[in-house]
């Protein structure tokens, strides 16, 4: 397990100026998605957004959901999922969603590019009966956006944004 401090890769699709970043790369098992969740809400926590708050929380949900489709739908044996954090001031964003609060961009790196979840604003509900299906849901309902980026043959990235108030 390493940490890294790590640099946007995808300004297009980013806020401007981030003041913290945190990356590591976890196990694709269900022990490294639960790590990633723990190790999200201890972060924020050295980051001013204590254990108890809701935006940790709601952050600690986001990264569980999207590490969890990583080991899921993106395992590939012997490949690692990445986890990467990037905090952006109030002041940095220059997007009128988010002008009043701190931004986290949350990004899970899996090893299978080619096996992309819907749309943003494309997902249909699962079934009632359903035993799965909800964690995009989710991700759409408590991220101010998400989405998908490839940045090479090897890995695709799903992101999502959450405003976190000052």
């Amino acid at each position: 397990m390493n940490s890294e401090i790590a640099h946007p890769t995808t300004a297009d699709a980013e806020p401007a100026s981030p003041s913290r970043h945190f990356t590591i790369r976890l196990s694709a098992t269900p022990r490294g998605a639960r790590l990633a969740r723990h190790l999200a809400a201890e972060q924020l926590d050295t980051w001013g957004r204590p254990y108890a708050t809701d935006a940790n929380g709601t952050a600690a949900l986001l990264v569980a959901e999207l590490a969890a489709n990583a080991v899921r739908h993106g395992r590939e044996r012997g490949r690692d999922f990445r986890l990467r954090l990037t905090l952006y001031p109030a002041d940095a964003t220059h997007r009128p969603d988010t002008h009043r609060s701190d931004t986290l961009r949350i990004e899970v790196t899996d090893a299978r590019p080619g096996d992309r979840p819907p749309a943003a604003g494309t997902l249909r509900p699962p079934a009632p009966d359903a035993e799965s299906g909800r964690g995009l849901l989710l991700v759409e309902a408590l991220a101010a956006r998400w989405g998908t980026t490839g940045g090479d043959p090897y890995t695709k990235t799903v992101w999502c944004e959450v405003a976190l108030g000052r």
